[in-house]
C-alpha cells in the first residue's frame, strides 16, 4: 500500500521539514520516537488514511528533515512541528505521539489547546521532577563507537534486537537506517526527553487524552499509572514492545481510529 503514500517538504525557520501523508479528511498528525523517522508509521499511515488525512512528519534533526546545529529540545522540536502545522493549513487536527513523539505531542497540545481535537500518547514516558533529577544517571540506549571493521553495526543491532520478534527484521532494518543517519547525535533525543517539562505542560492540555502502552514495553508501562493519575484515559495494547506501531499496525491503528471517533 506504499503507493498511496505521498511525500512532501515544507519550509521552516530551521530548514526544510519532510513529511509523508495518505488519505483525506480530518487530519491526524503522527510524531515518531527517536532516533526514528516517519517509517515508524509505514504500515499505520494507509490504515488511518483510509478515513482521515494521515500525516507522519520527520522530527527536526531526524529522517529527511533538516538537521540544524544546536541542542535538541522538546520546545525546538515543537517549534518545527508548529511550522509544519501552519504550512499544511491544519486548522483542527488529532495528534498521535509514540515515545519521544508523545512528549512533543503534549507540548503541541498545550500550545494549540482547542485546535487539537484529541491526543493519543503511545508508550510516552511521564517526565516529572524525579525523571529530570535522574537524567544524568541514565544509561546510553543507542550510543556505539564507530569501528573500522564495522562491528559497531552489530552492537547497535543487538542493542535493539530484544524489542523485535523473529521475522520482524525489516522493521529492525528501518531502525538501523534511521539511527545510522544520526549516529553522531543518536543519544540526544533521549536526553532532550529527560529534560522536558512535560508534567507541567500536561495540565494545560484541553484535548481528550488517551495513553496506551504495549504489554511488552516494560520501559514505558509504569508511566500509564501516572497518566491515569493526571486524568488521562489509559489502555494496554496486548502484545508488542517498543516498536508496537510496526509490530501491530492493525491493532495500533484501530486504537487511534476508535479514539479519534470518540469525540
Amino acid at each position: 500500500m506504499t503507493d498511496t503514500l505521498h511525500r512532501g517538504y515544507v519550509s521552516s525557520p530551521f530548514g526544510q521539514l519532510h513529511y509523508v501523508e495518505c488519505g483525506t479528511g480530518e487530519p491526524v498528525l503522527m510524531l515518531h520516537q527517536t532516533p526514528r523517522s516517519w517509517t515508524e508509521y509505514l504500515d499505520v499511515l494507509p490504515l488511518v488514511g483510509a478515513t482521515h488525512r494521515a500525516i507522519a512528519m520527520d522530527t527536526l534533526g531526524f529522517g529527511a528533515s533538516a538537521k540544524p546545529d544546536g541542542p535538541h529540545t522538546i520546545d525546538r522540536w515543537a517549534d518545527a512541528a508548529d511550522a509544519l502545522i501552519e504550512e499544511l493549513g491544519l486548522e483542527r487536527f488529532h495528534l498521535v505521539g509514540h515515545h519521544t513523539g508523545g512528549v512533543i505531542a503534549v507540548e503541541l497540545a498545550a500550545r494549540h489547546q482547542k485546535r487539537v481535537a484529541s491526543l493519543f500518547l503511545s508508550a510516552t514516558p511521564f517526565i516529572d521532577e524525579e525523571k529530570r533529577r535522574s537524567a544524568g544517571q541514565r544509561k546510553a540506549v543507542d550510543h556505539v563507537v564507530p569501528q573500522p571493521d564495522g562491528s559497531h553495526l552489530i552492537e547497535l543491532w543487538n542493542r535493539r534486537r530484544e524489542f523485535y520478534e523473529l521475522g520482524e527484521e525489516a522493521a529492525l532494518n528501518r531502525f538501523m537506517i534511521d539511527a545510522l543517519t544520526v549516529l553522531d547525535r543518536v543519544e540526544e533525543g533521549h536526553v532532550a526527553v529527560r529534560g522536558s517539562m512535560m508534567d507541567q505542560r500536561l495540565p494545560q492540555v484541553t484535548a481528550r487524552t488517551l495513553a496506551v502502552c504495549a504489554s511488552g514495553d516494560h520501559f514505558s508501562m509504569p508511566g500509564l499509572e501516572k497518566f491515569a493519575d493526571a486524568g488521562c484515559e489509559t489502555r494496554v495494547i496486548t502484545g508488542g514492545h517498543v516498536p508496537v506501531p510496526e509490530q501491530l499496525p492493525e491493532e495500533f491503528s484501530r486504537h487511534i481510529l476508535d479514539w479519534v471517533a470518540a469525540g
